[in-house]
């Protein structure tokens, strides 16, 4: 949490004299998210959770919708937010980027040259009475396709150069095994963690990024190789274990169906319902943990952010809705104040 702390401290005083708001809990900047982004020091974010325009749409209410001619000269742009991306992400840090269906298979491959993909989750809307849904607005016989009802999500990890199957956590966990002398059936022997169809096949998997630890498995992996006299510590588990939590209560299929906001006076064209981004944000994110958004609108996703315990970054291009997301994000970490430090 120190690490947190001390890379959440740096990014205030870097973004200083661009922030519309910085707080305990929350920093909003308001310029160009390239410049911005490039302010950030290295493997500070765990968590990119982003909007950016989705230029399919072509809706001139959203900034930066129409600004691109060519698909191609979208893609180049968004690869170098990807750069910028890759560089302040932390090295067991997840991405979710929203987009839209016409555009989603272009923009999943060229993420992939720099992420692993993890899923291509569907956002399917209901269209219940009081939301903006599509069945009063459509013509169907005028239809040529089927009507995108549906928007997309591209979840994504980091990845190491060379090999993007490969997790950093894997590349750490076989370093300092190879660093402390063992062999993969000797670290198994020592730490009692067998896989079920070959002998050692946990460290393996482990290794190999097909699997992660638990955090118990984890401490007896430290344990195991500082015993050995030849590595001399090991970093703590939400430093290197990428953080993904789903139960059976939750919505843990790569389909969702989370009600989009209901058009309210003031409401951004774009905006994300904070039920979605809250699950989200808990499912791949520690407590503490700094989330970024760079394209944030009207800061729904900081708000988001504070409600769940973790820290944010907001950037946004628009000087309104920059100041808008400014005023919620504040609102947030005021009611999240007053909750923890209400009398008993």
């Amino acid at each position: 949490n120190d690490l947190r702390e001390a890379s959440f401290a740096e990014i205030g005083l870097g973004l200083s004299d661009v922030a519309t708001y910085t707080g305990d809990r929350g920093v909003v900047a308001h310029g160009d998210c390239l410049e911005i982004l490039s302010r950030l020091p290295e493997a500070s974010i765990s968590l990119i959770l982003t909007d950016p325009p989705y230029h399919s749409t072509k809706k001139r209410n959203i900034y930066g919708d129409t600004a691109f001619k060519e698909d191609s000269h979208y893609i180049e742009w968004m690869r170098q937010v990807a750069i910028e991306w890759r560089r302040v992400l932390k090295p067991n840090g997840s991405i979710y980027v929203f987009c839209s269906s016409a555009m989603s298979s272009q923009l999943e491959v060229m993420l992939s040259t720099m992420f692993f993909p993890l899923n291509n989750i569907c956002w399917s809307k209901p269209n219940e009475p009081g939301f903006d849904g599509w069945r009063g607005k459509m013509n169907k016989e005028a239809l040529r396709s089927w009507y995108p009802h549906s928007e997309r999500i591209l979840f994504l990890e980091a990845a190491e150069d060379g090999n993007l199957k490969r997790s950093p956590l894997g590349n750490l966990l076989r370093e300092k095994r190879l660093e402390a002398g063992l062999s993969g059936h000797q670290l198994t022997e020592i730490i009692g963690e067998y896989g079920k169809v070959n002998h050692g096949g946990a460290v393996s998997n482990w290794e190999t990024g097909r699997n992660i630890p638990s955090r118990e498995q984890y401490f007896k992996i430290c344990k195991a190789l500082i015993s050995t006299g030849k590595v001399d510590s090991m970093p703590a588990y939400e430093d290197v274990v990428r953080p993904f939590s789903a139960t059976k209560e939750m919505q843990y299929i790569d389909v969702w169906d989370f009600p989009s906001v209901r058009p309210y006076r003031g409401k951004h064209p774009a905006e994300k319902p904070l039920e979605m981004l809250r699950h989200m944000i808990n499912a791949s994110s520690f407590p503490g943990d700094i989330v970024l958004d760079c394209f944030a609108g009207s800061g729904s996703t900081g708000v988001a952010a504070i409600e769940c315990g973790r820290r944010t970054v907001l950037i946004d291009v628009e000087p309104s809705w920059s100041s808008r997301a400014a005023s919620r994000v504040k609102s947030a970490h005021s009611a999240i104040a007053r909750i923890e430090f209400s009398p008993q």
